[in-house]
């Protein structure tokens, strides 16, 4: 019988460990994948991938205690050497080698050229080979932003009181509504992939008071846009006893404030490489959707065609203008229309025709819908009733209001857009993992 302790503390070192006070002349040991490998003769430099970053190891012929010919790119390998500093090297360090032993070798070439800076392929090449070409620094650098996006909105909520949930994903009945559903045979009878956890939202929130979720959500729109998913991942949070939906605005922009700084701290790096500039969040203007509309019709001399919401082209005018007024990259657009938002929105007490609900735009694109919801029963049932909705199928949920609900709101953010925006591309897909549209399920 053996037992098991716990974490075993490795023989190889990782980068942060080799960039330690006193590790410099030291013999290490260190694992990687071969980025690439540069061959100028007697010497050669072999290119460690590891998950801090690039490691340069330097080969030196009838030194390094094995033939260069024996290693490939792509190659998995544990490398023994004498840690030296180099200003040229990567993160100023080196490993001058002294053995190698091979983990594992490719079966085949490389498809895509991933030790390049930038990889000028198209994006369907990098979707079709997706798991290769993430070992490129700059495409996996987006996904270690995306990383601190979604720990910055644990850790900010967690310090806000609020309790992680995890909601059914299958259900019968969407929040959503209307004809962007997928619908699927379960046990011979009817459902639908969720749009949103909106529901068990506002039900747990009559448990915990403030809840929040990050997960999937499922939209069957037949949209092929630069910024239409029919997957992605969705940031939700809901919180009682709210004073009013400009208390969710704040919360927002709370978490915004906190992960941009966790951010500069903690992914550098990642900053670096991507050339990233941090957006201003220490005041988010909000102004009406009715003024908004209004202002930009005259700025720029555009038409308003739609009144009751915004089209991608008003997005991108709204920001413009909020950066030229008010150099803001954020700009929160309030009191939408209530025909255009859900039955569970709250309308405005001042003016049924409008909603105590927000969009928040970023760099010309909105990344979050939220707002105040109706908590009182016979409100939700009333406004149920005025849009000709039965309660059919929506028994579990209108019972939660049945039994007392304090005041309260949320929010939906897309994560995949988010990072779009501030990593400064131009297509959803880039900051995807593996994305899901209408013509594409694999990988």
């Amino acid at each position: 019988m053996e037992l098991v302790k716990g974490v075993k503390k490795s023989e190889t070192l990782e980068l942060a460990e080799l960039l330690e006070k006193g590790v410099k002349g030291q013999t290490v040991k260190v694992n990687g994948a071969v980025h690439t490998i540069r061959d100028m003769g007697t010497v050669a430099f072999v290119i460690l991938r590891k998950r801090g970053g690039l490691v340069q190891c330097v080969y030196e012929k009838g030194v390094s205690g094995f033939d260069l010919k024996d290693v490939k790119e792509a190659a998995t390998v544990e490398v023994t050497g004498v840690v030296a500093e180099s200003e040229k090297a990567p993160h100023g360090i080196e490993i001058r080698l002294r053995g190698i032993r091979i983990l594992s070798e490719p079966a085949a070439p490389m498809p895509l050229p991933i030790a390049k800076w930038k990889l000028n392929t198209s994006l369907e090449a990098k979707l079709n080979y997706r798991p290769i070409s993430l070992r490129n620094l700059r495409e996996r650098a987006r996904f270690r932003i995306q990383e601190g996006l979604v720990r910055g909105f644990r850790d900010f909520l967690y310090g806000e009181g609020f309790t992680e949930i995890h909601t059914p994903k299958i259900g019968a009945k969407s929040a959503e509504g209307g004809a962007n559903l997928f619908r699927l045979d379960y046990f011979h009878r009817p459902a639908i992939l969720q749009q949103s956890p909106q529901f068990y939202k506002q039900m747990m929130v009559g448990v915990f008071d403030r809840v929040f979720e990050t997960a999937p959500v499922f939209r069957a729109e037949k949209h092929n846009t630069k910024r239409h998913l029919n997957e992605y991942t969705s940031l939700d949070f809901e919180m009682g006893y709210i004073e009013g939906f400009e208390d969710v605005m704040a919360m927002e922009t709370g978490y915004l404030q906190y992960t941009m700084k966790l951010l500069e701290k903690e992914y550098a790096d990642e900053i670096r490489i991507l050339g990233i500039e941090i957006p201003k969040t220490e005041d988010i203007p909000a102004v009406r959707f009715d003024e908004i509309k209004k202002l930009v019709s005259e700025e720029y001399g555009r038409k308003i065609r739609s009144p009751y919401d915004l089209e991608p082209e008003e997005e991108v005018l709204i920001s413009r203008y909020a950066k030229e007024k008010w150099d803001a990259d954020f700009v929160f657009v309030t009191h939408y229309p209530s025909r255009k938002r859900p039955f569970y929105a709250m309308d405005d007490p001042a003016d049924p025709t409008y909603t105590l609900s927000f969009d928040l735009l970023f760099r010309g694109m909105e990344i979050t819908t939220g707002g105040q919801r109706i908590h009182d029963y016979e409100s939700l049932v009333a406004k149920m009733e005025q849009r000709g909705m039965t309660e059919e199928g929506m028994e579990q949920y209108l019972s939660t209001f049945k039994y007392g609900m304090p005041p309260h709101g949320g929010l939906g953010i897309g994560l995949e857009r988010l990072t779009m925006k501030l990593t400064g591309d131009d297509n959803v897909r880039e900051t995807t993992l593996f994305p899901r549209d209408m013509s594409r399920l694999e990988p």
